[in-house]
């Protein structure tokens, strides 16, 4: 498996508050961006992977909604996580 409870916990010690604030806007955002990197990659090899496409665009709606979510309550954890994930271009 690609992620173990391991990767997990440092993205949000690193993110987050601590290991196990599994529930801060930054750690969950950086967890979906991890994981949609990583399907990314794998629809690149398989294009007719169609379920796999499916729960990138739901992972992609979830992280946006994060963001909304935390561009709304603070807008410098928001500018901080974006530029932390290396998003918005």
């Amino acid at each position: 498996m690609y992620l173990v409870a391991e990767k997990k916990k440092e993205f949000f010690k690193e993110y987050g508050k601590s290991e196990f604030d599994t529930g801060s806007s930054e750690g969950q955002i950086a967890l979906f961006t991890y994981r949609i990197k990583h399907l990314t990659g794998h629809l690149k090899i398989n294009k007719k992977d169609l379920a796999t496409e499916r729960s990138l665009v739901r992972l992609v709606g979830k992280r946006r909604k994060l963001l909304d979510y935390l561009k709304r309550k603070d807008i410098e954890r928001y500018r901080a996580i974006i530029k932390k994930l290396g998003l918005r271009k």
